[in-house]
């Protein structure tokens, strides 16, 4: 299941129209998916993937040999340009973004990024590219729909009356129609997914910018190591949401990126496993074989009530959905932060946020 070491068996019978040797582009590589996307198709035997993210490269996540990887900030549309020069395909994962900690403190960083998206997808239009990605999200959804933490699963069209989270919601809803724009008038091809919570190895797990999963087995660790077995909770616990596994995650885009019936037309990437935060705590204890003794910020950010993933419209347009179980997953998220953890108290450098 390590995303890294399995990658060349994800994706094998998917049917795609580029060649091994088209260009292919991916915004937001130093990152947590986009790091992992651009080692699957690494592994899927791509020879020519130009990786780009504005954080310097010792920051970056993960480095894959015989990746063109540069370090450039996409909202300049100089560095757009750039980025997309040769390209078949684009994929644009660059967001200022994190866990519901920084999403609801920085708004107005997290509007920003719409500047990513305008710059990219009108210079990979000039450029000629045949497709482009756009990672949305789930926060792009009606919040009057996800009051409740019994919120029934949240389907593609429950976007609209728009009602998105405040900041970064709001940058992925436009940005998803400058997508359906392009593709009406200009004719670029675009392909958009709503994330749902992805988790996995390599990603953010610690500095405030990380989610759910990443941080209770953060937590977790460090509970064992320190012997302290407090954990504090944001929110009552009551909260629930689904939590989709990056392995499916790649699956979905590379699906969703090549399949006609999807072209702008905004689809759930998400596993439809819903859970409460104390269910995800609760998992985490029996991962790590600890006991935590558990107390409630309610005053910290906390997000919706209650968010899932309907899975009917993928399941119908591709056959295929995320079906990765929470467990097994989160077991491999915190073999990896654990093994991280380490690398750091033994004075390794290691990327956290």
């Amino acid at each position: 299941m390590n995303s890294s070491a399995a990658g060349q068996h994800l994706g094998a019978d998917i049917a795609r129209p580029t060649g091994l040797d088209d260009l292919i582009v991916i915004a937001g590589a130093g990152g947590f998916i986009a790091g992992n996307l651009t080692r699957y198709f690494h592994d899927l035997g791509y020879r020519r993937i130009r990786a780009i993210d504005r954080k310097p490269l010792p920051e970056w996540y993960q480095h894959v040999p015989g990746v063109e990887s540069l370090s450039m900030d996409l909202s300049k549309e100089a560095n757009a340009v750039r980025a997309v020069e040769g390209a078949v395909e684009v994929y644009n994962l660059a967001a200022d973004m994190g866990g519901m900690g920084f999403i609801e403190r920085f708004r107005v960083e997290c509007l920003r990024s719409v500047l990513i998206n305008t710059n990219l997808i009108e210079a990979a239009y000039r450029a000629g590219v045949q497709r482009y990605f756009f990672s949305s999200s789930a926060c792009a959804y009606n919040t009057d729909l996800q009051a409740s933490p019994e919120a029934r699963a949240l389907k593609e069209s429950d976007a609209y009356p728009a009602m998105a989270e405040r900041g970064y919601g709001w940058e992925k809803l436009i940005s998803e129609m400058f997508c359906q724009e392009y593709w009406a008038e200009r004719g670029l091809e675009t392909h958009i997914a709503r994330f749902h919570n992805i988790y996995g190895p390599f990603g953010t797990w610690d500095g405030g910018r990380e989610k759910a999963p990443a941080a209770m087995c953060r937590k977790a660790i460090e509970a064992k190591e320190s012997g302290d077995h407090r954990i504090t909770i944001w929110g009552d616990g009551l909260q629930t949401r689904s939590f989709c596994y990056i392995d499916d995650c790649l699956v979905g885009i590379d699906r969703i990126m090549h399949t006609d019936a999807l072209i702008a037309t905004p689809v759930n990437l998400g596993s439809s496993e819903l859970v409460s935060i104390n269910e995800l705590v609760s998992m985490v204890e029996e991962i790590a074989g600890i006991s935590l003794e558990r107390t409630y910020d309610l005053d910290a950010p906390k997000g919706v009530a209650g968010r899932n993933s309907d899975n009917t419209f993928i399941e119908s347009v591709l056959g295929w959905e995320p079906r990765t179980p929470l467990r097994d997953g989160v077991a491999e998220t915190y073999r990896w932060i654990a093994g991280e953890y380490a690398k750091r108290r033994a004075g390794h450098a290691v990327a956290v946020g």
